[in-house]
């Protein structure tokens, strides 16, 4: 369970999907909409899974990372997949990328 913020909201859950700008915690559908980057700040503990097609700026992600853009985040533990490019310090998984794929 993790403690995060998206759009200046906080929100607490394990999984965070955002498809055509709507924001999912857990299963629940949050009222309001994002534009453009996405980034979530993530506060306490650990994001379990983030889906996304939009492009992520995040810190840690315990499972997996899907975006439909590029993706930035600090430790990934499972795998990342992204329409653009890759800039994560550790992946635990593999990366599919369709840009650049850059680990620190």
């Amino acid at each position: 369970m993790a403690t995060f913020n998206i759009g200046g909201r906080t929100f607490t859950g394990r999984s965070v999907t955002i498809i055509n700008s709507r924001v999912t915690i857990d299963g629940q559908l949050q009222d309001g909409t994002l534009q453009g980057v996405v980034e979530i700040r993530i506060t306490e503990g650990v994001l379990h899974d983030l889906h996304t097609d939009a492009s992520v700026v995040c810190g840690e992600v315990g499972g997996s990372v899907t975006a439909g853009g590029s993706v930035n985040a600090d430790d990934v533990r499972g795998s990342v997949t992204a329409g653009g490019s890759v800039n994560c310090d550790a992946v635990g998984g593999s990366v599919m990328a369709g840009g650049s794929v850059m680990r620190a």
